[in-house]
């Protein structure tokens, strides 16, 4: 059962749904937000294009879905299931926009992807990277039961330098 702690109707009008190839536009414009890009691995400049096509690549492994307050896309996040011998894992994607952050986006988000993987999809292990900066995301991921597996150094290029990343998993039931 999905916990009510976590509803999108606590978190002031906000509601969460599937994405739609309509977004690109919305969603582009959020992508390329200072903040949100450095959460990301996204390079500056994300085209029109790039994210159309995006979601339309988008089969049946992917739950990808949207945040909205009056229209407005204020957060985008995803479960990419993998395949063969770990169909029972998926990679889990998050991003909310820079004037939105902290008012519990982030939570209900999240929380509407576990659901959807420990209800609905039968997924027991979800996997994540998240920079090692960034203490908000990862003190949400911990609330949600996620658990660092390790430290990647130079990880990425970012603003000028190399960022080391967290590798985090959720595994249900151990």
């Amino acid at each position: 059962m999905p916990d009510p702690s976590i509803s999108p109707s606590n978190a002031g009008g906000l509601s969460i749904r599937s994405t739609r190839v309509t977004d690109f536009e919305q969603i582009t414009t959020l992508s390329n937000l200072p903040l949100y890009r450095a959460g990301t691995l996204r390079l500056p400049y994300q085209s029109l294009e790039h994210t159309r096509k995006w979601l339309e690549s988008h089969g049946s492994g992917t739950l990808s879905i949207v945040a909205e307050i009056d229209g407005q896309i204020v957060g985008v996040a995803g479960l990419q299931r993998l395949e063969g011998r770990r169909l029972h894992a998926a990679d889990l994607g998050i991003g909310v926009h820079d004037q939105f952050t902290g008012q519990g986006i982030g939570k209900a988000l999240l929380g509407a992807l576990i659901d959807a993987a420990d209800n609905w999809l039968n997924i027991r292990r979800i996997e994540l990277t998240v920079f090692a900066d960034n203490a908000p995301a990862i003190r949400l991921y911990e609330k949600f039961g996620f658990e660092t597996e390790g430290l990647l150094k130079a990880y990425a290029f970012r603003d000028g330098r190399f960022a080391d990343a967290f590798a985090m998993a959720r595994v249900r039931g151990i």
